[in-house]
């Protein structure tokens, strides 16, 4: 049976979950059981209608933050570090002893440094004029 190459502009939910599958097949075989599990916490309006949050994972006993969003009127409040607080509480109860992120931009950095994260690479020119960074942190135990 012949394989080929094919460049994909709109791949399927179908292709990740393929390419994840093996990816995440082939991990446990070599490293262990990875036990990924989604982590959401929420910033819901009044109406519970979800208007940010954070969105990550666990995983070999680390917590990977994908996404965090607070909307711009509600920057300010604390929203951004309850909401890392509350993902790392969940983390640490599953087992998680670290976590890291990404960002972009010295703005962003600062706000993951106060939370205690700490630079562990850059990228610079990511995006074009700016510096993607890379952060992490030991979490205490629950």
């Amino acid at each position: 049976m012949a394989h080929r190459i094919a460049v994909a502009n709109a791949p399927s939910p179908e292709d990740r979950a393929a390419i994840l599958r093996g990816l995440v097949d082939f991990n446990d075989r070599t490293f262990g059981p990875s036990n990924i599990e989604p982590l959401a916490v929420l910033i819901r309006d009044e109406a519970g209608e979800t208007v940010g949050g954070l969105w990550g994972r666990t995983t070999y006993g680390w917590l990977y933050v994908e996404l965090l969003f607070v909307p711009e009127d509600l920057r300010g409040r604390g929203l951004g570090a309850a909401l890392m607080t509350e993902a790392e509480r969940a983390a640490a109860a599953r087992g998680a002893t670290a976590a890291w992120i990404d960002c972009f931009g010295e703005e962003n950095r600062g706000f993951y440094e106060r939370c205690g994260f700490e630079v562990f690479g850059a990228l610079d020119g990511m995006p074009p004029g700016r510096t993607r960074y890379f952060l992490k942190k030991a979490l205490s135990a629950p």
